[in-house]
C-alpha cells in the first residue's frame, strides 16, 4: 500500500517541487496539495493522509504551526513534518509543542527528503541535522517546557498498560514501528494505535516529548 501524502505550502514553484519529488518516488502517492492553511484545515480531514508536509509561513492567514495544532487533536494519526527555511529555536519548540511529528529544511535534498517521510511513516522522529542539533541544545539548556505535572518516572509508567510501558520503552530505546512489531510480534499498525494512546494518556504530541516525560526531564 503507498503512503498517501499532502503538502501545504504557500510557494508555487516549492510546491510544484515537492510534488515532484514526492510522485516519482513509487511508495508515495500524492493526494492533495494546498497554498494555504485555510484549504488545507478544510480538505486535509476528508481526504486524510498518512503523512503531511507542512510549510510554516503561509503568507496572509494561519501559518504552519497554528494548522497543525488545530488538526492535530482531531486527527492524530495524521502524521505532520514541517517542510521550512526556519532554523531558529522558537520555531522549532512551537512546532514540536503543536504535535509536529519531524521537522526538516527545505534544502533538503530529495532523496533525503524521500527517507525522512519514510522514516517518518515507520514510527521514527526526523529531522534535519541542523535541527536535531538545535533539538539537543534545547534540552540540554532546559528551554523545552516542563511536563504538565511533577510525576516521577515510576507514576507516568503506572498510567499506560503492560503493552503502552513495553512500547514506550522500545521508543526510548531508539526502535521505528516496524521493529517494535517485529520484537513483539504485532502489526506495525498495532504499534502505531498503542502510540497514539500513549500521547495522550502523557499529554504528549510526540515521541521526543513522550521521552523527555518518561525520563523526567
Amino acid at each position: 500500500m503507498k503512503i498517501s501524502i499532502c503538502i501545504v505550502e504557500d510557494n508555487e514553484q516549492i510546491r510544484s517541487s515537492l510534488e515532484q519529488i514526492i510522485m516519482m518516488d513509487t511508495r508515495y502517492k500524492l493526494k492533495g496539495s494546498f497554498c494555504n492553511a485555510e484549504e488545507a484545515l478544510q480538505k486535509i480531514p476528508i481526504i486524510h493522509p498518512n503523512i503531511v508536509l507542512m510549510d510554516i509561513n503561509l503568507g496572509n492567514g494561519k501559518s504552519g504551526i497554528e494548522c497543525v495544532k488545530l488538526l492535530r487533536p482531531k486527527h492524530p494519526d495524521i502524521l505532520f513534518m514541517m517542510c521550512t527555511v526556519y532554523e531558529d529555536n522558537e520555531k522549532i519548540f512551537d512546532a514540536l509543542t503543536s504535535g509536529a511529528n519531524g521537522y526538516v529544511l527545505k534544502k533538503t535534498a530529495p532523496d533525503k527528503l524521500l527517507a525522512a517521510i519514510k522514516e517518518l511513516y515507520d514510527g521514527g522522529a526526523p529531522m534535519s541535522s541542523q535541527i536535531a542539533r538545535k533539538v539537543v541544545r534545547l534540552l540540554q539548556s532546559s528551554q523545552i517546557a516542563e511536563p504538565i505535572d511533577n510525576d516521577s518516572p515510576n507514576k507516568i509508567m503506572r498510567k499506560l498498560s503492560r503493552r503502552e510501558n513495553e512500547i514506550l520503552q522500545l521508543l526510548a530505546n531508539g526502535m521505528l514501528y516496524k521493529e517494535i512489531a517485529a520484537h513483539l510480534e504485532i502489526s506495525s499498525e498495532t504499534v502505531r494505535k498503542h502510540v497514539y494512546h500513549i500521547y495522550g494518556k502523557l499529554h504528549v504530541n510526540n515521541r521526543v516529548e513522550a521521552i523527555n516525560k518518561l525520563h523526567d526531564r
